[in-house]
């Protein structure tokens, strides 16, 4: 089960990350390069959280210009925020 969680600015070169509980996965993208960027953008967001074992979520993401690397950190310490999970431990 999760609860509602943030990670990230919206600051230039990083990107905001909201999680809350839902049924099924839905990503919504904000992105000044979301023409070109889009989809691969949604599609890492969906990877990392499906990594992570969350799959029941609503994902709202304001993306300024962050790397794959920030996108992948930003989603994680939200997941880790909102289940309480510390994946950095075994």
């Amino acid at each position: 089960m999760i609860k509602e969680a943030v990670a990230g600015t919206l600051e230039s070169g990083d990107i905001l990350v909201q999680l809350s509980p839902a049924e099924g996965m839905t990503i919504e993208l904000q992105s000044s390069v979301a023409a070109q960027f889009g989809r691969q953008i949604k599609e890492l967001i969906a990877e990392t959280l499906k990594g992570l074992d969350i799959n029941d979520v609503y994902v709202k993401a304001v993306d300024k210009g962050a790397l794959d690397c920030t996108i992948r950190a930003r989603v994680t310490a939200a997941a880790v925020r909102s289940t309480g999970k510390d994946v950095w431990k075994d």
